[in-house]
């Protein structure tokens, strides 16, 4: 696409205000030129409040788990116009507050990644994921870029407000329209965006900055967030206002202080990297780990970008490197390791580059042996049932390798890895790893775990007992044995019939021997073994009784389904029994008109 030129006569101007869409500074006038698909929402009005000159362009504390330790103060009654409604508004602290739902910093870049994802519908074919230089202060900022449709000023303005989510379908990921706040902020205090898109026809192209360190540095007790639309459907690039030129330029004035981009001259340099459209994203500010260093590592490998607290250090024996190179381990500080089983089917036309070598995805199943496919129907509705297929099988390391759980992933995206759901300290399910789609739970706002519903005990508990199924059937392949085998063994070499005494034993009897034995006592001998079976009967161990427990557990949950179908047949056979009724009533009161009827002819015909 051709750069476009701005035209010199036109003046340049700036949003500033604070609406209750979150529309940021100077929200739009409704009288004033608007999109083709509609203007952007109206915003409150009130007189122009400059900012503050800031001291330093940084926070006090760049630690993302501090910078939300400090003391509120007084808040200023906003002006409110005669006619307005006060409107509820959002203070700063709320933007780090909302982040740290995000306990782990992959799970904020996730985020962003299935916004990219979401775009395929728009024709997105790719999202960059890169370490970038900031000029002003030489510091690393991170970089997210996708080539699909695109936001307009409308999109952009109800993407950086709360709760607002065009995302409908039911293969898009995002849903709960805040991810974008919450995942930003978690990975670093400011963030600017740049998009372009078309929409009916006409081109746009916007900026918008949701930057904490501006909101602080600047004593706002209200989430100001400064954006300015361009129209770009001519040769020139025309910036499109909503309330006065000034307003539009101290937008820019604001961008340009606060941002990584020292002049309007960078900024237009940012949309000719997008293209036709597009949008692209620049997390700066990074957080700092407790010991004052990035969070993120960008330099221990120039093809990834590392979680520093999460990888191993120092010298390991032969057993731990196998562990730590096995992906269960590696996704926990590798980018690229956790970004490649991030999605359960392989993309056809899309791909996610990192740091300029595209990710390729791995399939757990794949290094699986002795699979098995096993089905799970919960029961939803008694009228909606699903049927969900789990792969289950060893890895390839087994025995070696400890590595066990379940992947459960949701509407693609994995959700939550390796989940291990055997007990602690026991054997049994070691190695065993399982893969599912699990679109009938819900998952948790930071998508890295399920919401704690009835549905998600009853899959946790049928895991469980698929676990001890193919446990059964399957372990003495990786030289485990089974529980009952072993147990069978015991009794046979240890317990000894009763009639046959230590002295009628030799050491070279055989087993065969100890039968012959036993099949020479009598009846008296015979019935007596029974009873001391029982009363030598060894305690159960915890397997087994985790066992009899799910079996148990299936059953009543099977009696309550059975339960819930027979109601459901009562309802049923209710309303055919009330139907019937009242077609008897119905028939009844016909039979009554014509016996009536024939009476009264019946004179007539006399006559």
């Amino acid at each position: 696409m051709a750069p476009k030129r701005e035209k010199e006569a036109i003046p340049v101007v700036e949003l500033d205000s604070d609406d209750d869409n979150g529309a940021g500074v100077g929200a739009p006038n409704q009288n004033n030129n608007a999109s083709s698909t509609g203007a952007p929402p109206q915003a409150t009005s009130q007189p122009q409040q400059q900012p503050l000159a800031p001291n330093c362009q940084t926070l006090d504390s760049r630690s993302f788990w501090k910078a939300g330790d400090y003391a509120v103060g007084p808040t200023a009654r906003p002006y409110i116009s005669q006619g307005q409604l006060e409107h509820a508004r959002v203070h700063p602290k709320f933007l780090h507050s909302n982040a740290t739902s995000h306990k782990w910093a992959f799970g904020a870049i996730a985020e962003l990644l299935d916004n990219a994802v979401d775009e395929v519908q728009n024709g997105a074919t790719f999202v960059r994921v890169d370490k970038i230089d900031v000029v002003k202060d030489n510091s690393p900022a991170l970089l997210f870029q996708d080539d699909g449709g695109g936001m307009d000023p409308e999109g952009m303005r109800k993407c950086m407000s709360l709760g607002y989510s065009t995302k409908k379908a039911n293969t898009t990921i995002g849903q709960y329209g805040n991810g974008f706040k919450t995942s930003t902020m978690r990975l670093g205090a400011d963030v600017i965006v740049f998009s372009r898109a078309i929409r009916a026809g006409k081109a746009t192209q916007s900026v918008g900055l949701l930057s904490y360190t501006f909101l602080r540095r600047t004593g706002q007790d209200d989430v100001i967030v400064p954006m300015i639309d361009f129209d770009i459907s001519g040769n020139w690039v025309e910036p499109i206002t909503y309330g006065s030129q000034d307003d539009w330029t101290s937008n820019l004035k604001t961008i340009l202080e606060w941002s990584p981009f020292a002049s309007k001259e960078d900024l237009m340099l940012q949309f000719e990297e997008i293209g036709a459209h597009g949008t692209r994203i620049v997390i700066y500010n990074l957080w700092l780990n407790d010991e004052g260093i990035y969070e993120l590592s960008f330099d221990d490998d120039d093809e990834d970008i590392r979680l520093r607290d999460e990888a191993a250090g120092g010298k390991s024996t032969k057993i731990q490197q196998k562990i730590q190179s096995h992906i269960s381990y590696r996704m926990r500080y590798s980018l690229r390791a956790y970004a490649s089983i991030l999605y359960l089917r392989t993309f056809t036309n899309f791909k996610i580059v990192l740091r300029g070598k595209p990710i390729q995805q791995y399939h757990i199943k794949d290094d699986l042996k002795y699979l098995e496919v096993k089905t799970y129907r919960p029961q939803i509705t008694t009228l909606n049932e699903v049927i969900v297929e789990t792969t289950i099988g060893f890895i390839k390391e087994a025995p070696d390798l400890g590595v066990t759980g379940f992947n459960l992933y949701h509407k693609n995206r994995l959700i939550r890895p390796f989940w291990k759901v055997t007990a602690d300290g026991s054997s049994k399910g070691n190695g065993v790893v399982g893969i599912l789609e699990a679109n009938f739970i819900e998952p948790a706002h930071d998508k890295q775990d399920f919401e704690r519903s009835s549905l998600f005990f009853r899959l946790e508990t049928r895991l469980k007992q698929m676990v001890n199924e193919y446990w059964k059937t399957n372990c003495h392949f990786v030289g485990y044995q089974p529980i009952g085998a072993r147990n069978l063994q015991k009794d046979q070499t240890f317990k000894p019939s009763v009639g046959v005494t230590p002295k009628d034993m030799h050491l070279d009897q055989t087993m065969a021997g100890l039968s012959a034995n036993v099949l020479q006592n009598d009846s008296r001998t015979k019935s007596s073994e029974v009873v001391m079976s029982a009363d030598n009967r060894e305690p159960m161990s915890v397997d087994e009784i985790c066992e009899e427990n799910i079996q148990l557990f299936m059953r009543c949950e099977a009696q309550v389904q059975k339960e819930t179908e027979l109601r459901q047949t009562i309802e049923n056979l209710e309303k055919e029994l009330e139907m019937a009724k009242r077609k008897s009533a119905q028939l009844a009161s016909y039979l009554e008109t014509k016996r009536k009827q024939k009476i009264m002819k019946q004179p007539t015909e006399t006559v």
